[in-house]
């Protein structure tokens, strides 16, 4: 009966000494042989075309959501994204960025993508000149509003764009593990290896302060009668507030000359937009592209 006993007893801490050293051995060696699971790719969506700012006379109206604007707050309009999306907004040209919300619908002209607030539109030089070709990321719910860095995979945001010749696209792109800083390149299905310095600064300028690329305005008449061209002035101004509204002297033949300037537009078909709107309302002009100011 003793003999017994001692037997179950060593045949029980045999069985002990083996599932611990079993539970203790590293993983690997549970699957060797086998790779380690890597962990599951994220996407990111990005939206890469023209945004424009509200008009200051907007404040306070009711938005498509439901809230009333604030020139003050950091808000935009998109045309599908859900309201409360927090958006990353780069300007291309010059790196500077903000992070936004979704809270209206729009904008639905011009071939735009994005509506900014005020205060959203002015540290991206869009109060300056009218619209700006940004690239916005949807990023998570608690991201801070408002100015932010620009993204360190900025070059490969723009590259990674499937159409660059379209005036607007929305695509994904996968948030890979970061291989070289040094290389930067692209698959055939547009995700993002990685992003190089010398590609980054190939898309930001190196100026700090906003310079507007060449575009296109309206000339809306040239008069002789200076109090012509003013009224004309008042006029586009009250129909169309958001817009630039200028008079120009220019001495043409020896004789003084005012002409009225609409707008300061990034492509031509913007510009002649809103010169067909000003047709219906009796208002002839021509499209005019102007150099950088």
């Amino acid at each position: 009966m003793i003999l017994f006993r001692r037997s179950a007893l060593l045949v029980l801490s045999s069985c002990f000494i083996f599932l611990l050293s079993f539970l203790s051995a590293p993983a690997h060696a549970t699957a060797r042989g086998s790779k380690a699971a890597s962990a599951p790719s994220v996407s990111t969506t990005v939206l890469r075309g023209r945004a424009s700012w509200y008009a200051s006379s907007l404040q306070g109206r009711r938005t498509t959501s439901g809230e009333r604007y604030n020139r003050n707050k950091y808000t935009c309009a998109h045309k599908t994204l859900p309201f409360g999306t927090r958006l990353r907004v780069t300007n291309v040209k010059n790196g500077k960025t903000v992070v936004v919300r979704v809270s209206d619908r729009g904008p639905f002209r011009h071939q735009r993508i994005l509506d900014l607030s005020e205060i959203a539109a002015r540290p991206l030089g869009i109060t300056e000149c009218g619209a700006a070709t940004v690239v916005a990321e949807v990023v998570a719910d608690e991201t801070p509003l408002g100015p932010a860095t620009a993204p360190e995979n900025l070059s490969g945001l723009v590259a990674a764009d499937p159409n660059p010749d379209a005036a607007f696209t929305t695509y994904s792109v996968l948030n890979l593990p970061a291989v070289n800083a040094d290389s930067a390149a692209v698959d055939a299905h547009g995700a993002l290896i990685a992003a190089s310095g010398t590609a980054k600064s190939k898309v930001i300028s190196a100026a700090e302060t906003v310079t507007c690329p060449a575009g296109f305005l309206i000339q809306a008449g040239s008069f002789v009668d200076a109090a012509n061209a003013t009224a004309v002035q008042a006029r586009i101004k009250a129909l169309l507030p958001e817009l630039k509204v200028e008079v120009a002297q220019e001495l043409l033949d020896g004789r003084q000359r005012s002409r009225v300037l609409v707008g300061q537009f990034g492509e031509k078909p913007e510009a002649e937009a809103v010169r067909q709107q000003l047709l219906l309302w009796g208002i002839g002009g021509l499209v005019r592209e102007v150099a950088l100011r």
